[in-house]
């Protein structure tokens, strides 16, 4: 710098600068002597970013720096680099995540620099303001955006189903007032919310997905569609809402929320955890938790009361003879090798070994053929029977792990059932038929878990499931929507003496924290 006029010049200017900024500071903030170190950190970090960076770029000979958009990432064209951005040789310039956009703009501007800002194209958008008055939010969904708003407009929301995150989300839109982008992960959550949309807004609604590639100041999009679209689009909207944000975290979805530009994001869900933990990326992507409620807390007044109950029913002696056996072989090749299943983790871990060992895979196998016992014994049936017999003519859903035991109990009782391999017009007509009456009772698997209105179900039998907690506030949620003087009611059948109840205690354990 000592050989440089020009650069020794700008280096005094911008320590002068540097220390009006923090005579500013300390004046709103008067210093004690106890923090001195403080300020000298203070100017000793704002003097060497500005040493190296706060120079006229064109009197050194300098390009001018500017940033744009790029498939998915910003690129950064100047002589420094920014945090979380790295040098792409192809490009000859740095690159960073489009995620990071807001906090780019946000350090360059705070920095004093001077740069061209050619990131956004946003979609062209009229002012956002809702055609209904009548869908006034609840004290509840009030408190939630207000702490969404108050977190800077980023985070997640974590309602029980049926308490009303879809009108939280429209709101969101409306305050934002700038272009706004819905991700669901199914094609029927995609024209709920496009409906919704085109009632409270009075206008065109844009999809993407289900064939369909329309964009406009709302767009609703599935998140295999969006994570298409996000290379060419991730540039043209200001406010994303995740609905079902749970799906985010996942290997391939959570590039959706890198590749997008947009400051504002919200999550929207009943349940935030993940089996595998990686709920800890949301705050990454999109913010995390900052409002939760619990549908103990609104049952009887916005949601209709529940209650949970367990059935516990003996396997038969053929039944509790080759459980004993099956898992015989798997826990004893556990304590052979000292391997202790303490957590999900551990038992990925073991997972991965029975690709490598022959005695594992068979030990795995053996767990697998005991469980399924114990998930699909036939005392299950005939306690079914009996439930149903109990309560005939009350709307019930009956779930399932298998669609062998779907397709078991729809051939016994004669009950229409509802898997991944049902049509779509079929499953619809089984819906239609169910809520007007004709049907009383559905047997599903996994494909009513989430996102389908099912207001009428009062009852739900649990024969078989997983233990995660997701999926079984999922299906207590299917229950829960207000109608009339409705008592919901969740009933599990478990086979007793089996790890089922392990599973059934696990599944339970956040809903009643």
């Amino acid at each position: 710098m000592g050989s440089n006029p020009t650069l020794r010049i700008h280096f005094l200017c911008s320590l002068t600068r540097v220390f009006h900024v923090f005579l500013a500071h300390r004046r709103a903030n008067p210093i004690k002597f106890s923090q001195m170190r403080d300020a000298a950190s203070f100017l000793s970090e704002n003097v060497t970013s500005l040493y190296i960076w706060k120079v006229d770029q064109r009197d050194l000979g300098m390009d001018e720096l500017s940033i744009s958009f790029d498939r998915g990432t910003i690129l950064i064209r100047g002589p420094l680099q920014i945090p979380n951005s790295s040098y792409d040789e192809r490009s000859k310039c740095f690159r960073a995540q489009a995620l990071h956009y807001t906090g780019i703009k946000s350090y360059l501007e705070q920095s004093l620099l001077d740069f061209n800002d050619q990131v956004e194209n946003l979609v062209p958008c009229p002012e956002l303001r809702r055609s209904r008055s009548s869908s006034n939010l609840r004290g509840y969904q009030q408190k939630a955006l207000k702490t969404w708003e108050d977190s800077g407009r980023r985070g997640v929301i974590v309602l029980p189903t049926g308490a009303g995150k879809t009108l939280i989300g429209v709101k969101a839109i409306e305050s934002v007032n700038a272009p706004a982008m819905v991700v669901v992960p199914t094609l029927d959550l995609m024209y709920q919310w496009i409906a919704v949309l085109e009632e409270e807004f009075g206008l065109d609604i844009g999809v993407i997905g289900g064939g369909e590639s329309i964009t406009n100041a709302i767009t609703v999009a599935t998140y295999d569609s969006a994570y298409l679209k996000a290379p060419h689009l991730g540039n043209a909207f200001s406010l994303l809402i995740f609905d079902e944000v749970h799906h985010l975290p996942a290997e391939g979805y959570r590039q959706i929320a890198e590749m997008f530009t947009a400051p504002y994001r919200m999550g929207l869900t009943a349940t935030y955890e993940r089996e595998d933990r990686m709920e800890k990326e949301l705050p990454r992507l999109i913010g995390g938790k900052v409002f939760e409620i619990k549908p103990s807390e609104l049952a009887g007044t916005y949601l209709a009361p529940y209650s949970i109950e367990k059935r516990i029913v003996d396997l038969t002696d053929e039944e509790r003879g080759e459980y004993e056996t099956q898992r015989r072989i798997f826990t004893s090749y556990l304590r052979s090798k000292r391997i202790s299943l303490n957590g999900a983790a551990a038992f990925r871990r073991f997972i991965m070994s029975t690709g490598r060992s022959r005695e594992a895979r068979n030990a795995l196998l053996a767990r697998n053929r005991a469980l399924e016992i114990a998930l699909n014994s036939q005392s299950k049936i005939e306690a079914l029977r009996m439930i149903l017999s109990a309560n005939e003519g009350i709307k019930t859903l009956i779930f399932t792990q298998h669609n062998s035991l779907v397709h078991k109990i729809s051939r016994n009782f004669l009950i229409p059932s509802i898997t991944h391999k049902t049509e779509k017009t079929e499953r619809n007509q089984i819906l239609d038929e169910f809520k007007n009456g004709t049907y009383r009772a559905i047997v599903t698997s996994k494909v009513l878990d989430e996102g389908v209105d099912i207001p009428d179900a009062e009852l739900g039998i649990v024969l078989s499931g997983t233990g995660s907690s997701r999926e079984f506030t999922q299906r207590l949620g299917r229950l829960l929507r207000m109608r009339d003087k409705k008592k919901a009611r969740l009933v599990e059948i478990i086979s007793r003496e089996t790890s089922e109840g392990m599973m059934s205690s696990r599944r339970k354990s956040r809903l009643e924290k």
